[in-house]
């Protein structure tokens, strides 16, 4: 079965008709739509970074704040929207400054929990630059808790991975977080 037809089938099972007006394409739009805000499944870190890594002799904090991201809950498939503060202590190599938020994109573009994307986030970003330390903050709001269950609309969710010096160095980390303010 396609992607539309199952999408048919679910907007059918609510009770609507798939053959009116404002509905005939919507399976279609709506496959696409899942296709797009799960594209992160099909890219790999290699791709994402594109060989846009560079040798360099600073050895000072690197960060990206305030990178805007989309992703889904993995378990409402409702929307977190939020933004993500990424910083690394160089150790010979530069990431390209756009692809950080390219991998914030490929870990927010899947089924996610937020705890685990801040995770791989910092991961993806030791293993891309070999930093000597890698920060990721993460703050979001989840439509989950907005839209349904206790519909709190101004919550927002906080989480941090700290590797390597970041995590060992509380002057390093105090650094970070008081930059990303």
């Amino acid at each position: 079965m396609e992607n539309h037809e199952l999408y048919a089938k679910l907007i059918t099972n609510l009770g609507e008709d798939v053959q009116r007006e404002g509905l005939l394409k919507t399976p279609e739009r709506a496959a696409k739509a899942m296709e797009f805000l799960t594209k992160g499944y099909a890219e790999t870190l290699d791709e994402v970074v594109n060989n846009a890594v560079f040798e360099s002799d600073s050895d000072q904090m690197v960060i990206v704040k305030d990178i805007e991201f989309y992703s889904l809950c993995e378990h409402h498939l409702l929307p977190i929207v939020g933004k993500a503060h990424v910083g690394y202590l160089p150790q010979g190599k530069v990431l390209g400054l756009s692809k950080v938020a390219r991998v914030v994109d490929m870990f927010a573009r899947r089924l996610q929990i937020q705890e685990k994307m801040t995770k791989q986030v910092a991961e993806a970003m030791q293993e891309a630059t070999d930093a000597r330390g890698v920060g990721v903050v993460i703050e979001a709001q989840h439509f989950c808790m907005m839209m349904r269950g206790v519909q709190k609309q101004h919550t927002w969710t906080t989480s941090s991975i700290m590797l390597g010096a970041f995590k060992d160095n509380q002057n390093t980390r105090q650094e970070f977080l008081n930059l990303i303010k």
